[in-house]
């Protein structure tokens, strides 16, 4: 070292504390602000996942409430009951969400086919002790420093060629697009639910006004019992007869109202009402046969209807995507990256300086991976289809189901009607001999449990009649649109 003129010293002492800078610093400390680095290749984006909805049938039965109770009581038409649903149900909601998710996911795997731009500043001082790193001798100072630099740059990074990744966008486009026939599909969902929830109400109150009159009937024959009784003209069976059917229709009246209260509470939930808001349904769906339907034509209508259907077209080929970019995993990346800044002592005495680079990555060993992406790609893609097939053939039942059901409750709504006929006849004929002294009242009390059971089987069919037409318009995909008009009979 003693043999090296000063200037040449200094040159060694300069290119030593370079290579050291940052192995043993002193003291240092450094502010930076942007992000990235200034060199570098742009990795490929990870294998796209084929997304499949979580939303389950029980999350409509919830809802966002967010208005306030009102004074007063609130008249509630199906319509609104509807309304209010498809704006504050919370499978809806959560579907809409999900959809949101989905375009997020497509603008990740956009992007590693973009250029990517980042700003970096960096202002550093350093001081570097190095005679703790073993530099001793003459000519060596013990400690250099501080000094520092200022660089301000931008660095570029881009894809130019990369064929995986690109099939990953594409399959996150079609994983979009099923998140939005999806969330069409569930504002159908949120009209079944909410249909059947107030058509649910609706014969509740039915039942209520039957199970009332039933009351009152019975009423009427207990006064007739007892005062009979009391002029000795029937024996005191007759009054407690009468009176054990008149305490159990009233006991019947009193779970009814029970009964109608929390199905009431279970429409609140399902359309986002405050639970303390008092409503009243003002629509009576009254019977309205349904025009005869041709099985098949409405199976082919469903199949080029049902959004969900449509979804789970696109989820298939999204997998499909899936599978393709799995396989050219195994293909060549060409990709470039490159900065440009200035750096120096300080921004006044700084000189430009850039960085380009151009790079082949080509994937030599990575078999274990390249076989592990390409077989859980193409499970997907297996299990897509199958869940294609699968919804097909549950269109078909769904529709098929729905008809049937719709045929047996019309015909068991004109059996029960003419039942309900008969019945009062019976309990007419009955209480006229009773009270002409030609029998007792049991006759009277069989008929008083015959027309309950009339009635409830009318109201019963009734409902079963206007569910059924309004799952045919859910199965057929138009529910959204045409509620009115099946549950109308057209």
């Amino acid at each position: 070292m003693a043999l090296l003129p000063g200037r040449g010293k200094a040159v060694l002492c300069s290119a030593l504390a370079a290579g050291v800078l940052a192995l043993a610093p002193v003291g240092a400390y450094a502010f930076q602000l942007g992000g990235g680095s200034s060199s570098g290749v742009a990795q490929p984006a990870a294998p796209i996942q084929v997304q499949q909805p979580v939303i389950n049938s029980s999350t409509f039965q919830g809802s966002e409430t967010t208005d306030k109770a009102t004074d007063g009581v609130l008249d509630l038409t199906l319509a609104d009951a509807i309304a209010r649903g498809l704006k504050h149900n919370l499978g809806l909601i959560l579907t809409s969400q999900s959809t949101l998710s989905s375009r997020g996911s497509q603008l990740e795997q956009l992007q590693s086919l973009l250029p990517t731009v980042t700003g970096k500043i960096t202002e550093s001082v350093q001081q570097t002790d190095l005679q703790a790193l073993g530099l001793r001798g003459e000519g060596f100072p013990a400690i250099i420093g501080p000094y520092g630099y200022t660089d301000l740059r931008a660095s570029l990074k881009w894809s130019l060629l990369d064929l995986s990744s690109l099939q990953n966008y594409l399959a996150s486009k079609h994983n979009f697009a099923a998140s939005k026939l999806s969330a069409a599909d569930a504002r159908d969902m949120v009209v079944l639910t909410v249909g059947n929830a107030y058509l649910l109400c609706i014969a509740d109150k039915s039942r209520i006004d039957s199970v009332q009159a039933q009351v009152d009937t019975s009423k009427v024959s207990l006064d007739q019992a007892v005062s009979n009784h009391q002029a000795g003209t029937a024996p005191l069976l007759d009054e407690l007869r009468a009176r054990v059917d008149y305490q159990t229709q009233e006991q019947t009246l009193i779970s009814t109202k029970n009964t109608y209260e929390k199905d009431k509470i279970a429409l609140a939930r399902a359309i986002g009402l405050p639970l303390e808001q008092k409503f009243e349904l003002t629509d009576q769906e009254p019977y309205a046969a349904l025009d005869p339907v041709d099985a098949d034509a409405a199976v082919k209508q469903a199949l080029g209807a049902r959004q969900d259907l449509a979804a789970a077209q696109e989820q298939q080929t999204a997998a499909e995507q899936a599978r393709h970019a799995a396989t050219y995993e195994r293909l060549p990346v060409i990709s470039f990256s490159g900065d440009y800044g200035a750096i120096g002592v300080n921004v006044g005495n700084s000189r430009s300086t850039f960085d380009a680079t151009g790079s082949l990555d080509i994937p030599i060993f990575e078999e274990a991976k390249l076989r592990g992406d390409a077989q859980s790609a193409q499970s997907q893609l297996n299990q897509a289809k199958a869940k294609l097939s699968d919804k097909q053939g549950q269109i078909g039942a769904d529709v098929r189901d729905s008809l049937l059901d719709m045929e047996s409750a019309a015909k068991q709504v004109e059996v029960a009607r003419s039942n309900v006929e008969l019945a009062k006849e019976a309990l007419s004929e009955a209480q006229q001999r009773y009270k002409a002294g030609v029998s007792d009242n049991l006759a009277v009390s069989q008929a008083l449990q015959a027309m309950a059971q009339a009635d409830d089987q009318y109201v019963s069919s009734l409902y079963q009649h206007n569910v059924a037409k309004l799952s045919l318009a859910r199965a057929l995909g138009v529910a959204d649109q045409k509620y009115q008009v099946y549950l109308g009979g057209k």
